[in-house]
């Protein structure tokens, strides 16, 4: 799926995108040059979205798939957020299981790749920024607005 053809909104201090359902994600492909054809079911968001500090994609892994290379990069770390399925996560040669609620993190020389083992899909948010980018935490950055507010019934 060509993902300009997104639903997206755009205010004055947000952007946002409807990629639609988890189990959909099958109708967006990916072209990698060290791939034989394109890879489905991964759509990145730092265009759609207009990001400016970050990349995040979202990702479904069929069963029975894996990465076919390792890889690393040259200033990104990643995270990743498995949300749904099983698998097995490698980095530097040691294999981590991968569940609902696994998040592993990827520093830039890390070598990684991963694999779904199982007989279900495999459901993943990858953020990858530049390392040594975070100045201070979130929480500190993060100022309350003495300003009343109200939700729409």
């Amino acid at each position: 799926m060509n993902s300009d053809k997104l639903l997206t909104q755009q205010g004055r201090n947000f952007s946002a995108v409807q990629t639609g359902p988890a189990h959909e994600l099958s109708r967006f492909s990916f072209n990698h040059p060290r791939l034989p054809r394109p890879a489905k079911g991964k759509v990145f968001l730092k265009d759609l979205l207009g990001l400016t500090g970050m990349e995040v994609s979202l990702n479904r892994l069929p069963a029975g798939k894996g990465m076919p290379f390792l890889h690393v990069h040259r200033q990104s770390e990643e995270l990743y957020i498995f949300t749904g399925g099983r698998g097995q996560f490698q980095v530097d040669g040691e294999i981590i299981p991968i569940e609902p609620g696994t998040v592993i993190r990827v520093s830039p020389d890390g070598e990684r790749a991963w694999k779904n083992d199982s007989t279900e899909d495999l459901y993943f948010v990858c953020t990858q920024a530049r390392v040594g980018s975070m100045g201070g935490s979130t929480i500190e950055d993060g100022l309350p607005i003495a300003k009343p507010f109200t939700w729409p019934d």
